[in-house]
């Protein structure tokens, strides 16, 4: 009796066994990764976020992340993106040589120096900036240039803002050739290009004579400054 009695025992514990292995196999594949998960009728909300541009929630294009917090406004010099999600390029406020006209001032002599401003005056019907050094050089009636480039004095460039019809001035100035003993020439024209611009304005040379050689001939130019420099 007693050996039929354990023999019940074991075939029950066997039988338990094999409920308990069913049901992991029920639950998963037996080496820890889960089953393919059966599909659920119904629908899927849609994701937080404003989807009216193709898809995609609103946020920060530049840095690919989640939508701006509510009342943050994110802004790009590089430009600003409208609500079809097309990017619009920033408008340059530089002013161009064709809305400008160039001048040059009445001199200023002192201390043995000629000082002339060189003034652009804004001709557009819109606002716009000039900031840093003018190119110039002087030439001949052939457009020849004479002497080397002009060389900058040390200065801190700002932006100077031109509404229409307003100026700004950059100096001109060398030694006065009778005084330095530098090898001159009297040139036609004062050819000036606006600063970071290709194209150039001409304005006619009626100073006379300009070191163009030798000993202190270097002419030095400044950055510009708001006015006319009179």
């Amino acid at each position: 009796m007693a050996h039929t009695s354990q023999s019940l025992q074991r075939a029950a514990l066997l039988a338990s066994a094999v409920a308990v292995l069913g049901l992991l196999t029920a639950c998963g594949n037996g080496d820890g990764t889960a089953n393919t998960p059966q599909k659920v009728s119904g629908t899927a909300a849609p994701a937080s976020g404003d989807t009216s541009s193709g898809g995609m929630p609103t946020g920060d294009a530049e840095s690919g992340g989640g939508a701006a917090p509510s009342g943050t406004a994110r802004g790009s010099s590089a430009g600003s993106t409208t609500g079809t999600g097309t990017t619009t390029a920033a408008k340059s406020t530089r002013c161009h040589t064709s809305e400008l006209k160039a001048s040059v001032g009445r001199n200023n002599p002192g201390a043995g120096q000629e000082n002339f401003p060189v003034v652009l005056t804004n001709t557009s019907g819109r606002t716009c900036t000039v900031r840093g050094y003018p190119g110039a050089a002087f030439v001949d009636a052939s457009g020849k240039q004479l002497g080397p480039d002009p060389k900058r004095s040390a200065g801190t460039p700002t932006t100077v803002t031109l509404k229409p019809g307003r100026s700004a001035w950059a100096g001109l100035t060398f030694s006065n050739p009778e005084v330095s003993g530098a090898r001159t020439a009297t040139p036609s024209a004062l050819i000036v290009t606006p600063p970071d611009e290709r194209a150039h304005l001409t304005v006619t040379w009626t100073a006379g004579q300009v070191p163009v050689g030798g000993n202190a001939s270097s002419v030095f130019l400044t950055v510009f400054s708001p006015g006319t420099g009179a």
